[in-house]
């Protein structure tokens, strides 16, 4: 089996199994009620700085995941398209916007070609967290992302930071190297992988996306650092939560954990 497949059959198991906390009434409720708070409000920022109204905009959202940003940029006033290799994925989401009324294309489909989106369509692509590491070309991707763009069309990104790739990133615990900053994968069964800075920055650069603007942001709060995974949350209390986000208490918090990118296609 090919890594794309792996990734997918994988998708498609996790999106019925750990990944329904993500379409919860309660999640959903807190994305209409405040569309912002799919987004870290610096990356949030960068978007209303280049859309100050995003109403008719075009708008792209490949490996759309949760699609949390999906909904927010429909609430928004956006004419959003949401793809994803995980047709579960796509079908999940496609399901509490046909009960919302919400009135948002999906499409299931590889960010690396895009294959079924038209050229010079879109006005903004956007992508989220948890987009890179499933990645292995990242120069097709970006390509594509160009393509689809319009001319002056906007890209935004918002990602894990490469810094964080290295360390093996446990709460309260020292830094501990889990491997050199210069390997990037593929690691694992189901294949991810742990670009550089210079891997995702050339990739943009080499796909005529002119870089605009550049932010290394911290955490929102403390829960960055919780596994929610094992449920460790229900045993901390506000204060502890509170404290991950200082980097005396916390070693971690010492680096930059998320990088938004803006770039243009001229």
């Amino acid at each position: 089996m090919n890594s794309e497949n792996k990734v997918k059959n994988s998708w498609n198991e996790w999106s019925d199994t750990w990944y329904l906390k993500y379409r919860t009434e309660e999640a959903i409720a807190k994305i209409i009620s405040v569309p912002a708070s799919a987004f870290h409000p610096t990356t949030y920022g960068m978007i209303r700085e280049a859309f100050p109204d995003l109403t008719g905009k075009r708008v792209l959202v490949p490996s759309s995941g949760d699609n949390h940003a999906v909904f927010a940029f429909h609430l928004l006033g956006a004419r959003v398209t949401s793809s994803d290799i995980s047709d579960k994925q796509i079908e999940n989401a496609s399901i509490i916007a046909k009960q919302q009324g919400w009135d948002i294309e999906f499409i299931c489909e590889d960010t690396m070609s895009l294959s079924q989106l038209p050229s010079e369509e879109y006005d903004f692509v956007y992508t989220s967290n948890g987009v890179h590491v499933w990645i292995h070309d990242l120069k097709s991707m970006y390509n594509n992302v160009s393509r689809v763009l319009k001319r002056n069309g906007i890209y935004i990104m918002h990602d894990i930071h490469p810094f964080m790739r290295p360390f093996g990133i446990k709460a309260k615990e020292a830094l501990t190297v889990k491997k050199p900053y210069h390997l990037t994968g593929p690691f694992g069964e189901v294949p991810t992988y742990g670009w550089r800075i210079q891997d995702i920055l050339n990739a943009v650069v080499c796909a005529s996306l002119h870089i605009k603007h550049i932010e290394e942001m911290y955490a929102e709060n403390g829960w960055f650092w919780v596994d929610d995974s094992e449920n460790e949350g229900d045993n901390l209390t506000a204060e502890q939560i509170d404290s991950y986000s200082n980097w005396h208490d916390n070693p971690s918090a010492a680096l930059p954990q998320w990088l938004a990118l803006k770039a243009v296609k001229y």
